[in-house]
Parts: C-alpha cells; structure tokens; sequence
C-alpha cells in the first residue's frame, strides 16, 4: 500500500481548495488530491461571476444587507460582513493571478470592472468574465498550481474516508486513504493538517446543473468521521436550467434575467410578478417555486426565457457561452426563446465550520460548497459562492498554517486502523448494475419527494427508503473491493440521508426548504440551524 506523507492534504481542486493550496504552499509542501481532471469541478461551470463591492453608490452596508434578505434570518451577520469585506481584496488578489474579468472602461482598474447584476442584488456589483467566469479562474488557478513545486497533484484520485484518531469529544484527522481510479489501488495520504473542498451534492437529484463528481463526498467523510453537520435541508435550486434532451445539466445564467430577460408561460404571459416585487430579479427560491407551481397548474414540462428585449450584438458579446451552447442545439437566443426548468444547483449547508473554515475536528478544515461558514442561511443571494470560497481560503490558510506550525515536529501513526475495516479482496464478482440502479433509484426518490415543494408524508417515505439504500450500500462497500462508483453511491445516500433528516426536523417553510404542512416561517423555534452529528 502506498504511503504519501505531506504537510497539507488538500481534497479537491476547485477555487476554494486551489486557493488554499497556493496560500499553505509558501509554508510546506501540499498534496492535491482530485477525484477526476484537475479542471472538472462545481467551480468550472459557475456562469454568473463574484458578487463584491466596487461601485461608488454600492456599498457594503447595501452587500450585506441583501445578502442577510436573501438568507431569510439565518445568515450569521458577523460570518457576512467579514466576507463582504474582504471581497474587494479578494478580486484584487485574482487579478494578480491573471484572471482576465470584463471590464466597462479601458483601464484594466479594479473600479472598471463590469459588474451585472442578479436575482436579489440591489446594485449591479457581480464582477465576471463574460459568461464562464468559473472556467477563467480556475485556469489561472490550475495554471499556478502546476507551476508551483511545492504542490503535488493527484489526478484520478477519489477520497474514500478520512483517518481521525480519537481525542476527547472532537478527535482530530490525520489526513485520508484515497482510491486510485487508474490501478484500483487504495493509497494513503497522512498530514497534519487536512482540507475539504470537495464541492456539492446536487447529483443526488435527478435534475442538476451539477457535473457528475457532485456526489458530496466530503459532506458524507466529514460526517461519517464524526464532524457536525448543518442546514442541509436547505438545497438551492436553480431556476432556469435548460430543459432539452441533449442539454443535461446546462445552466442558463441568472445574469441573463439581470440584463432584462423575463421568463413567460407557453402563452407568453409573464408571470413572476405574481410572485415578488422584484419580478424575475426575485431571490431565486422564490423564482424556482414560482416555476413549480405555474407548471404544476400548466401540466406543461417547462417555461420560457425572452430575451428579446436585450439587443443580439450585446447577447454574442455578454453571453458567448450560452449562445455558442445552445446554437449547437438549434437555439438562437437572439430570436428564440429558451425552454427552462428549475435544477438543483447549490447547498448552502455542509460541514459546519467557523469563518476560519474550522471544523469540531481538530486539523479538519472545511471550505467552499463543502463548509456551511453560516454566509448563505437558507437561501444563497447569487453570486456569493464564490466570493466566500476564495474569502474563507484565505482566513483557512492562516488558521492551518497556525495548526501546522503548533504540531510540528509531526509524528504520524504507523498504523492507520480504519483501513483494516475495508475488504481490499474480492468476496465474488461485483454486479455494477446494483450500483447504477440504486443510483437512479436515489436520484429520482430526491427529485420527487424531497424536491423545490416538501411534505411531512412525502418526507417520511424517502426516509424509509433511504435508511434501506443506506443499509444495502454500506454491505455492498465492505463486500467487495472499492470503486469509485462503489464509493460515489455510498456517499450520495448518505448525503441524501442528510438531507432528509433535516429537512423533517425542521418544521416551518423558511427559504429553500418549504413544507406544505407548515407552510409558515416560525422564527420563535426555528431561527436557528440545523445540526446533525453522528453518535
């Protein structure tokens, strides 16, 4: 069994890990395991851009504001206000990098920055590159990485469980065994100090704008370790995924609607102002149950996007990414308009960590879609993702550094125990259609009864289905040896366990999660967030 002994152990390489990584590199050497391509993650398909101050009539007062209005009463204020803060540096660092935003003027400046504006922004502050603003910093970012010779990156590499070692109530990680998808092999990586950046979950849904890795390894390793656990009842879906045969999984940008482009039934009528003051400019949990609902009443399969109030040169310029997308599929945006369903797409739960990306494990951090920092409370104000993914690194980055600092000199185990518990020889021919069946079975389970509209009835008989999928799942892992989707499916039922767990537990309608048998907002037993943590 191959052994890599490390300083930092990152796992994933979106821009909240590779941002990490480039910061604790300066301090020791730093391993980057990622479970596909260095470039597949939830970061490289982000459309809209970061959300940040640098406007002269903006304001961070006006950031925060929204921000706390979107997240329905949850939101942790100080976790908000010390992220909008740092927002401004934050893209300031990134432009060092090389990232190549949208300007409005001709001096490459900071305060020249084109900014868009989304569903629940009061102030066009939304700072992009064009329409695939994921896929630019995340170049830059891999580009640095791979040019850093303090960092190791493993590709192809799926984290399996994490090693903790008990120490009181909290114990404390140690770093993790990971699957090599090439050999089949099982590797461990050991370190002082161990990141998760593992990204979201939203594959545990039939219908996602999510790329196939979302399948919450980090948010189901964290748990399965003994890490709390909050709000993950409250996943975000977006509402305007396109809705075409050939077109899984594509997002239709909220900046689209934020540059005039308003969403109509089959008959043409627009409707969101049925909804929401703010029209189609609404948060968007209101905008997805707003879809639902008309399609509900419709019996019809989608909605439409009109764009034709936004003029074409600007649309091929704004948009390249959707327009040379769905031209493939025989959609011209600049005439035609665009079919669109909700999908999930963000959770704003996960591992609960502290602003300094901090987990109830000792030398466990956690950042990005993976963490719940309390930034998003129950419902996400577009745009934010990001800005808080490359924040929360940089306030992790120091605080592991600390944590490094103090273990040294670091003494590993020589025996790692949890491996001993893995069958790592075969008990029979693996049958992979148990696997893709109880996949789809899981998918479609979430999407009908724990999707954008709830019951206490359709609740009950996921959980009763799931506890059945967890239990078929575990013995499926430990009889025979492991495999990625082997390991994909133990950790999407357990995320999707979660999620339903949660969501029973919390017994009013608030943000993301509504209940149409509380359909009211209880703020005197329910202001609060939901924390699970396995005994």
């Amino acid at each position: 069994m191959i052994r890599h002994n490390t300083d930092f152990l990152i796992v994933g390489s979106g821009i909240a890990g590779l941002s990490f990584a480039l910061k604790v590199a300066l301090h020791g050497r730093v391993a980057v395991v990622t479970k596909k391509k260095d470039s597949e993650s939830n970061t490289n398909y982000a459309q809209g851009g970061i959300a940040t101050v640098i406007a002269a009539k903006d304001s961070f007062e006006k950031h925060i504001h929204d921000t706390l209005t979107a997240g329905w009463g949850l939101c942790h204020t100080d976790v908000v206000r010390l992220i909008v803060e740092h927002g401004p540096r934050a893209i300031s660092e990134l432009l060092k990098l090389g990232v190549d935003f949208s300007y409005s003027g001709a001096e490459r400046r900071l305060e020249n920055l084109d900014a868009g504006q989304e569903g629940g922004h009061s102030e066009k502050r939304v700072v992009h590159a064009a329409d695939y603003t994921g896929r630019e910093v995340e170049t830059r970012l891999i580009n640095a990485i791979k040019s850093d010779p303090n960092i190791e990156l493993s590709e192809d590499h799926l984290a399996v469980d994490l090693l903790v070692r008990e120490t009181g109530d909290r114990g404390s990680c140690y770093g993790c065994y990971v699957l090599d998808a090439h050999t089949g092999e099982i590797e461990v990586f050991v370190a002082p100090v161990t990141l998760l950046a593992t990204g979201g979950l939203g594959r545990v849904y039939m219908h996602t704008t999510n790329p196939s890795i979302a399948t919450g390894d980090g948010v189901a390793m964290a748990y399965r370790a003994g890490a709390s656990i909050a709000n993950m009842e409250f996943m975000q879906f977006h509402p305007t995924s396109l809705y075409h045969p050939q077109g899984d999984c594509f997002l239709i940008s909220e900046a689209v609607r934020g540059e005039g482009a308003i969403l109509r039934l089959r008959s043409g009528e627009a409707f969101m102002a049925r909804y929401h003051p703010m029209k189609d400019l609404a948060p968007r949990d209101v905008v997805a149950r707003a879809i639902d609902r008309e399609l509900k009443l419709s019996g019809d399969v989608c909605v439409f996007l009109d764009l034709s109030s936004i003029r074409a040169d600007y649309l091929l310029k704004r948009f390249p990414n959707i327009y040379s997308t769905l031209n493939a599929l025989n959609i011209d945006i600049t005439k035609d308009q665009i079919p669109v369903v909700p999908a999930a797409h963000y959770m704003c739960g996960g591992i609960r960590t502290d602003e300094h990306g901090r987990t109830d494990i000792e030398n466990l951090f956690a950042v990005g879609e993976a963490a719940c920092t309390g930034m998003h409370g129950a419902n996400r104000l577009a745009s934010n993702s990001l800005l808080e993914a490359v924040v929360v690194a940089d306030f992790a980055a120091k605080a592991a550094v600390d944590a490094f600092e103090k273990l040294r000199p670091f003494e590993s185990p020589t025996i790692l125990p949890e491996i001993e518990n893995l069958s790592l020889e075969a008990a029979g021919e693996k049958d992979n259609i148990l696997i893709s069946h109880s996949v789809a079975e899981l998918r479609r389970l979430m999407w009908d009864y724990v999707g954008v509209v709830r019951s206490n009835e359709r609740l009950e008989l996921a959980k009763k289905r799931i506890d059945i999928l967890a239990e078929e799942s575990e013995r499926l892992f430990h009889r025979f040896p492991p495999s990625f989707a082997m390991t994909e499916l133990r950790n999407l039922v357990t995320a999707a366990s979660l999620i339903v767990e949660s969501a029973i537990q919390r017994k009013e309608s608030r943000g993301l999660h509504y209940n149409v048998d509380y359909p009211d907002i209880d703020d005197s037993h329910w202001k609060r967030d939901t924390v699970l943590r396995r005994k």
